[in-house]
């Protein structure tokens, strides 16, 4: 083997440093990675839940505070725990119960799943907790088994309640490219959460311009991280996103017949307000609260959304 020259050392020297410092790189942020799922773990584990053996497998859910019962459908990447945070604010004096929509979290993923069958399953839910009658939650993605479970459970739903909900004509309704799935995943989520921040908030429905306040960001953040490990959440993601979505377009909004109240500001860059709006005027005798601004998480809105939703489970239906 020929001598190096001096320049070729110099070379060498060069790459040997840039690799050093590549390394050391990826080092800092494989530890910083890992740390973060370590952290999701944790934060996961401290949400109590319980699991129940449904027709369709284990159902996990999880149970907060006291009062009347109110059943929350949760959106897309969270869980029972990402569907009890994006509430607990909201229904202060109800009796929150939040199952994990099937492949999230704890619940199965069946082998033949269905909108149709998630919502049976909650009816199976509330009957092993002694629950006849609840309020229901739809939150963005979780709007269409909330719709099912009220078309087809109407005895056992007082109020509906659509949060930033998915409906027909909202591109959240169109059935994804095949590529997208890579995104549903930790290794492509994370390093936008790491390095890309507000990118990573816009793909959450962040507004530009928003959060504005030091509340709007503890809400942004705390909902942001609920979605890891996204790797526990990833089936459902997929399930939702090129199933139940888009299947909101078949159902009958027409035969909904439990009073029915949908939220929803018009710069929510995920889910359209105007596919909300024309949901509201095909649902029998619905209102929609329409909000100028905070996003598909209502930032900044939530102490008004928080007095309508009080104001209307309060009323009687009929």
């Amino acid at each position: 083997m020929t001598p190096p020259d001096g320049r070729t050392s110099r070379a060498w020297a060069g790459g040997l440093i840039a690799g050093g410092a590549l390394a050391s790189v990826a080092g800092v942020l494989g530890i910083a990675y890992v740390r973060d799922l370590v952290a999701a773990r944790k934060r996961v584990g401290a949400v109590t839940r319980h699991v129940m053996e449904s027709r369709c497998g284990a159902v996990e859910y999880a149970a907060h505070g006291a009062g009347e019962s109110v059943l929350v459908s949760h959106g897309i990447f969270q869980g029972c725990d990402g569907g009890l945070l994006s509430v607990r604010d909201l229904l202060p004096d109800r009796r929150i119960i939040v199952p994990s929509r099937f492949g999230y979290l704890g619940s199965v993923m069946p082998a033949e799943p269905s909108v149709a069958a998630q919502s049976d399953v909650f009816a199976e839910l509330l009957d092993h907790l002694g629950h006849h009658e609840v309020d229901v939650i739809g939150i963005s993605a979780g709007t269409s088994a909330a719709v099912q479970f009220t078309l087809r459970h109407p005895h056992r739903v007082r109020h509906l309640i659509i949060l930033s909900g998915n409906f027909p004509g909202s591109r959240t309704a169109r059935i994804p490219p095949r590529w997208a799935r890579w995104f549903y995943s930790d290794h492509a989520l994370w390093p936008l959460k790491a390095f890309a921040h507000p990118t990573f908030l816009r793909l959450l429905g962040v507004p530009p311009g928003f959060p504005r306040s030091a509340d709007e960001r503890r809400v942004a953040e705390e909902i942001s991280e609920s979605i890891f490990p996204v790797a526990w959440r990833r089936r459902g993601a997929v399930f939702d996103a090129y199933v139940a979505d888009p299947e909101i377009g078949t159902y009958d909004l027409e035969a909904i017949e439990a009073p029915t109240l949908i939220v929803h500001a018009a710069d929510d860059p995920l889910a359209s307000y105007d596919a909300a709006r024309d949901a509201a005027s095909r649902i029998p005798g619905a209102r929609l609260l329409g909000l100028d601004s905070g996003g598909h998480l209502l930032l900044g809105q939530r102490d008004r959304v928080k007095e309508v939703i009080a104001d209307f489970v309060e009323s009687r239906p009929g």
